[in-house]
């Protein structure tokens, strides 16, 4: 089976306003560019709510390839992620519903997802956020876009 671990980072500024999102996937076992992929994103007139919620999305969406059992560790940034995916009443299942419905349904699809907070201060976060700083900034010169990670970069990730 395989054993996977994915980070995602989201921002968004002002909230709301312009918002990137990025991941990156490590598959255990493999090396080189096959073992790691990623993405990268943004939004205009959007939050950070949406935002995360497209991160974990965009992240678990991206996992096809693997069997449905695959062991998956998700290492998120965003400290209220986790909490707001579990809780029926949360603030984003309100504010929004689509993307909160999208994200529940990827998460249950993954029966081996185990979610765990990643410390700003780690390595891989700074990674990401620079990433999700570039989703934000491409945003806002072309709109909505979303694009794999160049794999000279990914080879740079630290986690």
């Amino acid at each position: 089976m395989a054993a996977v671990t994915v980070w995602i980072a989201s921002l968004c500024r002002p909230d709301p306003g312009y918002g990137g999102w990025s991941w990156v996937r490590r598959t255990e076992g493999e090396t080189g560019a096959a073992a790691i992929k990623g993405a990268a994103g943004g939004e205009r007139r959007t939050n950070g709510a949406r935002m995360s919620l497209t991160a974990l999305i965009e992240a678990l969406a991206a996992l096809s390839d693997l069997p449905a059992d695959a062991s998956v560790t998700l290492r998120f940034l965003d400290p209220d992620l986790a909490g707001h995916l579990v809780d029926a009443h949360g603030h984003y299942a309100t504010a929004e519903a689509d993307a909160w419905s999208a994200a529940r349904q990827a998460v249950a699809a993954r029966p081996m997802l185990e979610m765990v907070p990643a410390a700003p201060s780690e390595p891989a976060s700074g990674f990401l956020n620079a990433w999700a700083e570039f989703g934000l900034d491409t945003s806002r010169s072309r709109g909505s876009f979303k694009a794999a990670i160049p794999k000279p970069n990914l080879l740079k990730f630290p986690g």
